[in-house]
């Protein structure tokens, strides 16, 4: 039991506790913020030691299109195993994922994983109930993503890689795993980028942030022109 007298002191060491905690956040947060882009040696040094397990955020329609383009021109003995994460909502995306690794990766394909996550917004979701949809789609990513532990993402603008790329700063943040974080911008965006794409490069999550169009480079300066990759 605590006496009376000793509550004070008590309620201090909770105090002090409290606020080294939030201000150790606060200081690996900024140094994660800081090294974004410049991976440590470490980091860096993963893909000399093995390759690196990769998860792909397929979009829908002409984004799951796009990334799985990027993809089939990877060399998959560099990015292996591979993780494919789609919408519930998504009936397509995870079914080409497959068919491209049968047809690349042969029986190594066996090694995939694919998993399916709940959107944070679906289209023409109003953004007031997209709020508790938003942060069910969070816990949900947190999940898979402490699950997977990738070494990369790689996502192209659909709202669906927002909580897992989220999810992979939090890795990050507490020491998990260096998740090296990429994102294509989708060729439909010529002067202005997308929703996602925007909050990513205001933020500065992304460890590479790629574009298109030498017009949007022009606009966003920290991304990197890369040219059509379709």
């Amino acid at each position: 039991m605590i006496n009376e007298e000793d509550e004070p002191a008590v309620m201090r060491w909770w105090s002090i506790l409290s606020l080294t905690l939030v201000v150790g956040f606060v200081v690996r947060l900024v140094t994660v913020w800081m090294f974004t882009g410049h991976p440590p040696v470490t980091a860096k040094g993963l893909r000399n030691q093995r390759p690196l397990k990769t998860l792909i955020v397929l979009g829908s329609g002409g984004h799951t299109a796009e990334i799985l383009h990027i993809v089939e021109k990877m060399n998959f003995k560099n990015y292996s195993p591979r993780c494919y994460i789609a919408a519930v909502t998504d009936n397509h995306s995870l079914a080409k994922a497959k068919r491209l690794e049968e047809e690349k990766a042969g029986d190594d394909s066996k090694q995939c994983r694919y998993y399916r996550i709940y959107r944070s917004r679906e289209v023409g979701q109003s953004y007031i109930t997209s709020i508790g949809t938003t942060l069910f789609a969070m816990v949900h990513a947190f999940y898979l993503a402490f699950s997977i532990q990738p070494d990369l993402i790689i996502c192209n603008g659909p709202g669906t890689c927002l909580p897992v790329c989220i999810a992979g700063l939090v890795l990050k943040v507490l020491g998990v795993r260096w998740v090296v974080m990429v994102y294509v911008e989708s060729i439909a965006r010529v002067r202005k980028l997308s929703l996602t794409g925007l909050l990513f490069y205001k933020l500065h999550l992304m460890d590479q942030f790629y574009v298109q169009w030498p017009k949007l480079q022009q606009n966003f300066p920290r991304a990197q022109y890369v040219g059509r990759l379709m």
